[in-house]
């Protein structure tokens, strides 16, 4: 193999730079001749002229073109076969005059032309896919309806709707429809467990029985079914937690608050309104009062979401319910609230939207636990009254109580150990309490326990 040197590399780039630079010279030779010149303002109008015909021409090819796409997408794989099988028969048939050969073929495009048959048409339907509810709880019945209209001239031919739900396929065989004619279709949708259900879009579908020609069209967008985890009331349950708590001072320093701590020089940037003007005559000097920081009612819940802390999915399962009670307790009695898992906080703005956001949470392989999220919630809400730690039955007491030594000093920690089918108790392992919630039904007793 010849072999360049750098040299002729470098000898090749620069001719072809230096004949660019020579088109560019003529170029702009020709447009500065006389020729041109006079020859621009003749040839302007036709151009303006030709334009409109260039741009309708560009228009029906792009129809066309679309025409011909949405053609090909009709042909099934099979009927794909079904073409390229015809195409290999008529050649077999014509070069060695094999008579079965072209008998086939002829068959095959028969079988071809009538399944265009079944798919060439135009449809006219108004559509409207409506759920009773998007927000369900786990058991609950989620009703909707499938309307569909004629809006076609004429009578329609019988098609046939799918709806996807999930990972399921719903379909609804539509009878010959009369112009303004409507069908409904009611429909369930099971809500056995905690899920975030896609359901649709809405597709007629038209294809011959061997189908080998089919069309699709969407016809309503999807709508999302939330089916929240199933939670129970918790009425005065943890309003023991919050009234030891609500109201008491820290030794936090405050410039204002309710509770009085001591007077101190005035500096620049203090509230004018807190300056005690008898001490201030007496003394002097400005003196303005300082206030100890008062605990407002705010529940922290941190749900852990390692798979690695439940022995099944059912114990993730209660976990995730009993955080929600929690957090539907707090919405109820008018309490600030925080829910945190690893992934982040959750938006907590009315209780769908935590229910929302719960229903999202999914359990993976972490590598971190318990123990981290509390100091990720400790960071995340510092002013918490209570912090409860929701996670399964493989962290030992002595993770939860690592856990617990991430609450700063004064906040109340109570840790809530779910599995299905464990005994309800409660324990104490030093200023932690440790709940064992077996099913949900339980939860209200154990925490009116922990309460007393």
């Amino acid at each position: 193999m010849p072999k360049f040197s750098g040299r002729t590399g470098r000898w090749s780039r620069r001719a072809a730079v230096s004949l660019r630079r020579r088109a560019l010279r003529m170029r702009r030779a020709v447009l500065r001749s006389a020729y041109w010149r006079a020859a621009a303002p003749k040839l302007a109008p036709a151009a303006r002229r030709l334009a409109p015909v260039l741009a309708r021409t560009g228009a029906g090819l792009g129809s066309v073109g679309r025409r011909l796409r949405a053609a090909m997408a009709a042909v099934s794989p099979l009927g794909w076969l079904a073409v390229g099988l015809t195409f290999v028969l008529v050649l077999l048939g014509t070069v060695f005059n094999w008579q079965e050969a072209l008998v086939a073929a002829v068959g095959s495009g028969v079988l071809l032309v009538l399944g265009t048959a079944f798919v060439v048409g135009r449809l006219s339907y108004d559509v409207a896919l409506d759920l009773a509810r998007t927000r369900v709880a786990v058991g609950d019945a989620a009703v909707g309806s499938l309307s569909i209209t004629s809006t076609a001239a004429r009578s329609m031919l019988p098609v046939t709707f799918e709806l996807p739900v999930g990972g399921a396929v719903a379909a609804f065989d539509l009878p010959r429809m009369r112009p303004g004619h409507t069908h409904e279709e009611l429909f369930s949708i099971p809500t056995r467990r905690r899920a975030v259900i896609k359901v649709g879009p809405v597709e007629s579908v038209r294809q011959d029985p061997l189908r080998l020609m089919g069309r699709r069209l969407i016809w309503a967008d999807p709508v999302d079914l939330y089916v929240h985890p199933r939670t129970v009331s918790l009425s005065g349950s943890t309003t023991g937690f919050i009234r030891d708590l609500e109201g008491e001072p820290t030794t936090d320093l405050s410039s204002s608050d309710v509770a009085f701590h001591a007077l101190r020089a005035y500096v620049p940037g203090d509230d004018r309104r807190h300056i005690h003007w008898k001490t201030t005559a007496r003394t002097g000097t400005l003196m303005v009062r300082q206030f100890e920081e008062t605990r407002r009612s705010h529940v922290a819940v941190a749900l852990s979401l390692s798979s690695a802390e439940y022995t099944s999915e059912e114990d993730l399962e209660l976990a995730v319910s009993v955080a929600g009670s929690l957090g539907i307790q707090a919405f109820r009695e008018q309490l600030a609230l925080s829910v945190l898992t690893q992934d982040g906080p959750l938006r907590c703005t009315t209780a769908g939207a935590m229910l929302d956001g719960l229903t999202e949470a999914e359990g993976r392989s972490r590598t971190s636990g318990i123990v981290d999220l509390a100091r990720i919630t400790a960071d995340a809400v510092p002013n918490a009254s209570v912090v409860f730690l929701v996670t399964g039955t493989e962290p030992n007491g002595a993770a939860l109580r690592s856990a617990s030594m991430k609450v700063p000093p004064g906040i109340r920690c109570i840790a809530l150990r779910c599995g299905m089918g464990l005994e309800p108790a409660l324990a104490a392992i030093g200023d932690l309490a440790v709940l064992d919630i077996g099913d949900l039904e339980s939860l209200p007793g154990v925490l009116r326990k922990a309460v007393a």
